[in-house]
């Protein structure tokens, strides 16, 4: 039996439910759905460059690469490849055949360095190791189970603060960028990023399939946007938090664990039954609300990176 790595198809449906299977088998924690998988490659930023593969085998999708240069970053030359395999697939080759093909397309735009997250097994590490990746940050993914855990109760806001969600700001979500920009650019990461660019924010973020803006809560201060956490789901019962945060000026007053409890227990009484999210592995304080909320971590990545040239 044959691997091969090709580019994926946009226009066959199957192929991209093929791609979407992949990556919900291999990051179970991790929101994906078809629709989402077609809407990221037609809305990616053109200076990406972004290019997902797909390895094949007998007509079955087995494994995938996301693949592209970081177009919102200060410092040029920055790639990123992550690959992942149908966890019953392993061990024919398709992995190392998709991150070649990633590694000559990337040095050939001009990458000097790539990034790229793989689970934390030993079989990733020694993957990452063989193709000259080095182990660098790490991250946990955790779980809540919104089904039979207990949330912590609601609380009123304190004096001045009043909780919306995303749908109040649908006519004019800037106030939200400015405020998602500011807590991105303080996230731990081993690549600093310039969130500048509203129309691709609109495109990437706000408007993504997967986003809900009614589960998004959002801790308002005098008017101004101080807290949020960002809330996608996958149109069954799972529900995940992609960010949550506070503006500098407003922490150390609670207010994303209210936004975020908020945002859960709205969830929860909407049906979802599983709730998912991702620390890096030095943000103790998010790590802690989460422990606060009851979230477990489920699984954990390491970002390898690799000096081309």
């Amino acid at each position: 039996m044959t691997v091969i790595v090709r580019d994926l198809r946009p226009g066959a449906r199957a192929d991209v439910e093929g791609f979407a299977r992949v990556r919900r088998l291999a990051l179970p924690f991790v929101l994906f759905t078809t629709d989402s998988v077609i809407y990221d490659l037609d809305h990616a930023h053109p200076a990406s460059r972004f290019r997902p593969l797909v390895a094949e085998e007998d007509g079955e999708v087995i494994g995938t690469a996301q693949v592209g240069m970081v177009h919102d970053s200060p410092e040029p030359g920055q790639g990123y490849v992550n690959v992942y395999v149908h966890p019953e697939r392993t061990r024919r080759g398709a992995g190392s055949l998709l991150a070649r093909t990633a590694e000559e397309y990337l040095a050939g735009l001009g990458a000097t360095r790539l990034f790229s997250w793989v689970l934390d097994e030993p079989a990733n590490h020694a993957f990452a190791e063989r193709h000259g990746y080095t182990a660098s940050r790490s991250a946990h993914f955790l779980r809540l189970d919104l089904a039979d855990g207990t949330l912590p109760p609601l609380a009123d806001p304190p004096p001045g603060v009043e909780l919306r969600t995303a749908a109040d700001f649908a006519d004019d979500p800037r106030p939200l960028f400015a405020l998602d920009a500011q807590t991105m650019a303080d996230e731990p990461s081993d690549i600093t990023k310039e969130f500048t660019d509203y129309e691709a924010w609109l495109e990437e973020t706000w408007r993504h399939p997967l986003l809900s803006l009614e589960l998004t809560s959002v801790a308002v201060v005098d008017g101004r946007p101080a807290a949020f956490s960002a809330a996608r789901t996958d149109g069954g019962t799972r529900y995940g938090t992609v960010m949550t945060g506070t503006a500098r000026a407003f922490r150390g007053r609670g207010l994303a664990k209210l936004a975020k409890n908020d945002s859960l227990h709205r969830a929860r009484a909407a049906g979802f039954t599983e709730a998912f999210t991702g620390n890096d592995a030095g943000n103790e304080p998010m790590l802690a609300i989460n422990k606060w909320f009851g979230y477990e971590i489920c699984a954990t990545e390491v970002r390898c990176v690799r000096e081309l040239g």
